[in-house]
């Protein structure tokens, strides 16, 4: 495995090593999993059987090739980030949630449209916090090679201009009522099922910090023994904040504001036959699929 984190950069504080595995105590460590895990599993089945999607699958607004573009784009950007990684021997922080997220919006880019599509665009949209806490604490220490410090800034912007160009485009893009939080609480869960699962899994015997599973970052004000069930916790408001925020000023330039008002809703409207036998959404506008 020397490919995926002997070039992990130990000399910087909190970033691996045997003194960030040791931060916690075993014990402390494994019953904390225990019971933040199992919090997670009874919190996702209750989401699960309350999540529910519409039948319509189809584009509401034409696409002249900004999907592409994007799509392009961002294969562009994520291929230079494992290119950056495999040149450093860094690959273990693919696994981290921007990476993954970018992933998620690559496929929603090239995917056709179908109910997956959906469920997935509305469970990404609740790992925005990963770009907002990327710009507010950057890590860009040990990005050394030549762009890789600005690749970073471009990739956490390009997270927040998908979702919302997708949004536009409306049709299986769509999100769940404002009031709606089951949403919300299945991503969260699933997030959080992620990090203890499977980064910790893998952060522990490497002695990598993955997103900071094993030692709190040198900048976070809740270090110490409890600063991942503090994490649980103010995650669990920032993450639906953030993404009830970042549709509801979505909602406001694309449905409200004169200038730039495509739409009706950001929720799915369903397309019903013309007298021509074209399907039109709400506004009388033809769907278009890509």
């Amino acid at each position: 495995m020397d490919w995926a984190y002997s070039g992990v950069n130990t000399t910087v504080p909190r970033n691996a090593g045997p003194e960030c595995a040791d931060y916690l105590d075993p014990t402390w460590r494994w019953m904390e999993s225990v019971v933040v895990l199992a919090g997670c599993f009874a919190t996702f089945w209750w989401s699960f059987r309350k999540i529910s999607l519409p039948r319509a699958a189809d584009y509401v607004r034409t696409d002249r090739g900004g999907r592409r573009a994007l799509l392009v784009l961002m294969s562009l950007i994520w291929g230079m980030e494992i290119g950056y990684k495999f040149s450093s021997r860094t690959v273990i922080y693919l696994l981290n949630p921007c990476h993954v997220t970018t992933a998620l919006q690559i496929y929603l880019l090239a995917a056709s449209p179908n109910k997956m599509v959906t469920a997935v665009f509305r469970f990404h949209l609740n790992l925005l916090n990963g770009p907002l806490l990327a710009f507010i604490f950057p890590e860009t220490d040990s990005r050394i090679l030549p762009l890789e410090a600005a690749i970073y800034w471009v990739q956490h912007g390009m997270m927040f201009v998908v979702p919302y160009y997708l949004l536009r485009l409306g049709g299986v893009y769509n999100v769940e009522e404002f009031s709606d939080i089951s949403w919300n609480a299945l991503s969260y869960s699933i997030n959080i099922i992620y990090h203890y699962a499977i980064l910790q899994t893998i952060a522990i015997p490497t002695q990598v910090n993955l997103n900071h599973m094993i030692c709190p970052a040198i900048l976070d004000p809740f270090g110490g023994p409890y600063y991942r069930i503090a994490a649980v916790v103010h995650q669990a408001i920032l993450c639906p904040l953030m993404c009830k925020l970042f549709c509801s000023v979505s909602a406001f330039f694309l449905t409200k504001f004169w200038p730039t008002k495509v739409k009706r809703t950001l929720c799915c409207e369903v397309a019903a036959p013309n007298s021509n036998g074209d399907m039109t959404d709400s506004n009388g506008r033809r769907q278009h699929s890509d």
